[in-house]
């Protein structure tokens, strides 16, 4: 029963927010008494950090299997914002948006499970690029990662950017290329350069 109420209660909390689903909600979705609800999750907050812990489990599976399958590593990353789009939006009832207002505590643990869940992988792809010669061969990984990650969440922070007047789409795309172009060989560049053209960046 618990993991079904997870399952219901992501279904739930992605359509309409953390902060507008209630408890009766999940368990009149469900046909259930909102006691069964208790009785697994006794206040919300638990429910909110399971279900986010669930559905970011299989953020972190499609991300791996897109890096697995990516030509290089630097369209690996338009390819990773691509699905990162899935799941980020300028609305207020996104997500990302209540998490961060509604459940701090709960999005700073988000955060740590990002890096240590995606960490190698990045650390991975860098050393890819590093030996294609797409990426400078001087690049001190594990401060590029650290970079990386501080940026990503960076422009994912609603007080620095504000929903209502930046659009994550294009900081996506901005952050991608600042952060490649930061890192690139010549040759990477280039590649670069054609990728924008290809995918009419």
């Amino acid at each position: 029963m618990e993991k079904e109420i997870v399952k219901q209660a992501i279904s739930l909390f992605l359509q309409y927010g953390f902060k507008s689903v209630t408890m009766d909600d999940i368990a009149q979705h469900m046909g259930v008494s909102k006691k069964t609800i208790y009785v697994h999750f006794p206040k919300k907050e638990q429910l909110v950090l399971e279900s986010s812990m669930n559905h970011f489990d299989l953020i972190i599976e499609r991300i791996i299997s897109i890096s697995k399958h990516s030509k290089d590593p630097i369209i690996e990353l338009y390819q990773l914002k691509k699905e990162a789009m899935n799941y980020l939006s300028n609305e207020k009832k996104s997500p990302q948006y209540q998490l961060q207002k509604y459940y701090p505590n709960i999005y700073s643990k988000l955060k740590e499970k990002e890096f240590k869940a995606l960490g190698n992988l990045f650390a991975s792809s860098i050393v890819k690029g590093i030996k294609t010669g797409l990426f400078r061969q001087e690049l001190d990984i594990d401060f590029v990662l650290r970079i990386f990650f501080n940026g990503i969440r960076g422009i994912r922070d609603i007080n620095l950017f504000p929903i209502e007047q930046y659009n994550i789409d294009e900081l996506m795309i901005s952050f991608s290329e600042y952060h490649l172009r930061a890192i690139c060989t010549p040759a990477g560049t280039l590649k670069l350069e054609t990728y924008k053209k290809e995918m009419n960046l």
